[in-house]
């Protein structure tokens, strides 16, 4: 038992802070994730102790009630047997009598160590659980911290002067490029209705002259 709570004590103990903190560790969360997988599994170790601890509880209780039962039966078996003049089996039912209270006193007292040694495991064990739950919600400010640094340096890739430039000139770029084919689509455009135009012409002017050397002849 002392063992085990030299186990628990460390695990409450330990400064994930510190650990986190180490300068060849690069993903954070990742070990916060490890150490939080570690965790679990010991606060499940302790939650079996203590339903073993709380079955063993049963066990001495149950024992403890049959043994004090029995001392009782005994000692008014022994008075019967007095009354009756039955010597022999009247000692022989004090010594029962004594033998199960004897038995029921040392049970009393397991009994009691047993019950103290549960509330202390409940106590750690429901500690265990707060300081898990404490992580959880370390874990989850972490990786809003992580968000926020990741979205924070794209943000910086995008708004960099270097970076920026470069963008605006890309930008500039594509911007001529589409001034000149606007412009070249005018042009097309422009030249092919001059050239309707001037053919609708040719062809009103050439009628009239048609009709005219027609009726001539």
């Amino acid at each position: 038992m002392t063992n085990l709570f030299s186990r628990i004590k460390q695990t409450l103990s330990a400064d994930f802070h510190e650990v986190l903190d180490k300068k060849e560790q690069k993903n954070p969360i990742a070990m916060l994730n490890q150490y939080l997988r570690d965790c679990e599994k010991e606060v499940e170790k302790v939650r079996k102790l203590v339903e073993r601890q709380n079955l063993l509880k049963e066990e001495f209780v149950k024992e403890y009630h049959e043994a004090s039962s029995l001392a009782e039966k005994r000692s008014s078996q022994a008075v019967i047997a007095e009354k009756a003049g039955e010597t022999e089996l009247a000692t022989f039912a004090k010594r029962e009598h004594q033998q199960y209270e004897e038995r029921a006193n040392q049970l009393k007292l397991s009994l009691e160590k047993v019950s103290e040694d549960l509330t202390n495991l409940e106590q750690k064990y429901e500690e265990m659980k707060h300081r898990l739950k404490d992580m959880y919600i370390k874990r989850m400010e972490l990786m809003g911290r992580e968000n926020v640094a990741r979205a924070t340096h794209r943000m910086n890739q995008v708004v960099d002067a270097n970076k920026a430039e470069h963008s605006y000139t890309k930008f500039n770029e594509m911007e001529s490029y589409l001034d000149r084919l606007e412009h070249q689509v005018n042009s097309a455009y422009h030249h092919n209705t001059i050239d309707a135009r001037i053919a609708q012409l040719e062809k009103e002017i050439t009628q009239p002259e048609e009709k005219t050397h027609s009726l001539s002849q």
